[in-house]
């Protein structure tokens, strides 16, 4: 019970801070937007959703009422007053995203019904390495749903996540920083400097320290973060922007739970560590260096090219829950340390040209990419060394208690090493073109090409295979006034089967050409107020071309998965005091035909019916707000076998924000507020992860 402890002790603390500040200087609430604040027009005239830019969904200046696609935007606004830190604790508050414990050690995503570890983007780059992703250098989060390789490329089958990263500003010096620890002893210190060199040039520092800790036994960590930007104008019409960023990430990985009799989570040992923690350790150290060049025309013509580096070392390893033995209170244990060693160059431009009148314009979009990627993956197996038979035990299995007695083991090298080389070149070509006031017109083509060559140093086995896709995207808007947008559209994706990692081809899939995803989208976006957009969509999500086996050893790509659903939602400031960011999704997800994942009619794992995202900020004063969230996720499998199931939860989340000055503002978030068990994610039936019971941080935020 000490996590009742600190609770007490924190909100006591809290309930002393408020009052004390009550006789500050009368300032008012900083305004807080919850809509993107790029100011984005097209044609001749400025939009009303000048603050609404989906840019992203278009690589051109487009106003997000005017993108046949779902967007969902989590701005820095937003995250500071949910106080969220990390990629993976805003997405649970995107409806349509389920998350994956990814192995204890990276982001992992379900987006409308397909998972993925590589759908993240900085800036609109590929960011595929697996890992954690802090946000303190992002200025927001979006969420683009549905297939779509005419932006992204391969992959995105359900949809990607971009992270749109902090610019050095040109209009002013400033300096800001936060300092937060919550009930269980986890801080975080950030800072945020901006400096102008001259009149044309600027040099801003974000920086963060974080130390984690949780509710689960043994789990600990710390994050290092820095990532300086400088923006520089190189002459009147041409703008430079680079940033170098370096993360490093160090924490326990935690596998959570095992289930019972294959049925549902193991209750009872929320805070039982299932692993070694002198072994489970992952480790993660990022270099991303970005160079990106501007340039107006003149006439409606501007274009832009960007070079981007990476480097990823990554290691991480797992003992972790097998299965249970619930009639003897056992439980069996597996293991492994793998390491990732990778290098990506990506080069990409744009040329965007705008031209037309008053019954006729047109958007043009002409652009290509070159990557190359460069990986060495390896894995060490763990074997148990007791003697069979000791205790009546097997080697690996371990009486089931609070705290787990990890048998002896040893490291086994070289279970698997292999080299891989991706090769990469895309052009693409994207039209939109607005008849009159009322209708506009978006379609494209994207051609890929793939050359990966892998090799299996410890089978010996060499793999090749060079896939060429041409990707459309066509879509239609109909306004019938500027506040209200009708769209249908239809678009395509694909991933090679050498899987979204690139890591390896076998003989089988070395044979076989990528997977196929086909998006079908109805969707309505409307502006019943300046600063609110309310969205809804139904669509259709169908993935082919999986491979199958059937009982003589023979594998074909007959599988099949549909996806359907409906989704709505609304943000922004609704009244000069509520500011609101809320939706909800259906999903019904299910396999069409035996595949890989399993037979015809299995639901898709972790892909719940219903979620209810909903966070609010209420100004009751000048100087007093309150925060509020829910999110619901009904029942959902943990795996396509369809035999372990995560019950559905609610969670109420909930905030106070009080500013003594202009200077100076405090923060108090709960999350869990009424201490619900629950577990939102699992990693395959063995690996669930129990969420953290209440728990609450204080913050201090300053600017100078």
């Amino acid at each position: 019970m000490p996590h009742l402890h600190r609770r007490a002790a924190l909100l006591a603390g809290a309930a002393l801070l408020f009052p004390a500040v009550a006789h500050a200087d009368d300032d008012a609430q900083p305004e807080r937007s919850y809509l993107p604040t790029d100011i984005v027009v097209t044609g001749n005239g400025e939009s009303d959703y000048g603050t609404q830019d989906g840019s992203s969904a278009t690589k051109t200046p487009t106003p997000l009422i005017d993108v046949p696609q779902g967007v969902s935007y989590i701005t820095e606004d937003q995250l500071e007053d949910q106080s969220i830190r990390q990629l993976n604790e805003a997405l649970r508050y995107v409806p349509g995203i389920s998350m994956e414990t990814g192995e204890g050690h990276r982001d992992e995503v379900f987006i409308r019904g397909q998972e993925s570890t590589a759908d993240f983007y900085i800036d609109g780059l590929r960011d595929d390495a697996q890992y954690y992703r802090s946000l303190y250098n992002i200025e927001r989060v979006e969420v683009l749903k549905g297939a779509n390789a005419l932006i992204f490329g391969r992959g995105a089958g359900g949809g990607a996540i971009n992270r749109v990263a902090k610019r050095a500003e040109l209009n002013g010096q400033a300096v800001a920083g936060e300092a937060s620890i919550d009930s269980f002893g986890a801080f975080a210190l950030l800072a945020d400097v901006n400096q102008p060199l001259s009149g044309s040039a600027a040099l801003r520092l974000n920086a963060t320290y974080e130390e984690f800790d949780s509710h689960r036994d043994f789990y600990e960590g710390r994050f290092f973060g820095i990532s300086p930007t400088l923006t520089a104008e190189l002459g009147p019409q041409t703008t430079l922007v680079a940033s170098y960023t370096y993360d490093d990430d160090r924490r326990v990985t935690d596998r959570g739970v095992p289930s019972v009799a294959g049925t549902g989570p193991l209750r009872g040992y929320d805070e039982t560590f299932f692993g070694d923690p002198g072994f489970n350790q992952a480790e993660a150290q990022v270099h991303i260096g970005r160079v990106r060049i501007e340039h107006e025309f003149g006439g409606g013509l501007s274009a832009n090219g960007t070079i981007q580096y990476a480097d990823y070392d990554k290691v991480y390893a797992n003992i972790l829950p097998s299965g249970l033995d619930s009639t003897a209170d056992t439980v069996f244990l597996g293991g492994y340390r793998d390491y990732t060693d990778r290098e990506n160059w990506i080069g990409q431009g744009n040329l965007v040209w705008q031209a037309g009148g008053d019954t006729l314009e047109s958007t043009l979009l002409l652009g290509f990419e070159v990557s190359r990627q460069d990986t060495r993956n390896g894995r060490d197996t763990v074997s148990f060394t007791r003697a069979p038979g000791t205790g009546g035990l097997a080697p690996n299995e371990t009486p089931l208690g609070e705290t787990i007695f990890i048998p002896p083991y040893t490291l086994d090298a070289g279970a698997r090493l292999r080299d891989s080389q991706l090769e990469t070149l895309s052009f693409y070509v994207q039209e939109q073109l607005q008849i009159g006031d009322h209708v506009e017109l978006v379609g494209g083509l994207r051609w890929d090409r793939f050359d990966l060559d892998t090799l299996d140093l410890v089978g010996g086995v060499a793999g090749d295979r060079v896939d060429e896709k041409v990707s459309p995207r066509f879509g239609v808007i109909v306004k019938p006034n500027r506040d209200l947008s009708i769209y249908a559209s239809y678009a395509e994706s694909f991933l090679p089967q050498a899987g979204d990692q690139f890591l390896v081809l076998s003989p089988t899939s070395a044979q076989f050409e990528p997977e196929k995803f086909t998006n079908y989208e109805l969707g309505v976006k409307w502006a019943p107020l300046a600063k609110v957009l309310v969205t809804a969509a139904v669509f259709r999500l169908d993935r082919s071309k999986t491979p199958f086996t059937d009982s003589t050893g023979v594998t074909t790509l007959t599988g099949e998965s549909r996806v359907e659903g409906f989704e709505i939602g609304a943000v922004g400031e609704i009244t000069d005091f509520w500011k609101a960011n809320i939706g909800y999704t259906h999903l019904d997800g299910e396999l069409r035909t035996a595949s890989s994942f399993g037979p015809a009619g299995q639901r898709l794992q972790q892909t719940p019916k219903h979620q209810i995202a909903a966070w609010n900020r209420f100004d009751v004063t000048e100087q007093l707000g309150f925060g509020f969230g829910v999110i619901h996720q009904s029942d959902q499998f943990a795996s396509f076998s369809n035999t372990v199931e995560l019950p559905g939860y609610w969670r109420v989340d909930a905030a106070a924000f009080y500013t003594v000055s202009d200077r100076l503002s405090l923060q108090l978030n709960i999350e869990n507020l009424f201490d619900e068990t629950y577990y939102p994610s699992a990693h395959g039936n063995n690996n669930i992860q129990p969420a953290e019971p209440f728990s609450a941080r204080i913050g201090v935020r300053f600017a100078l």
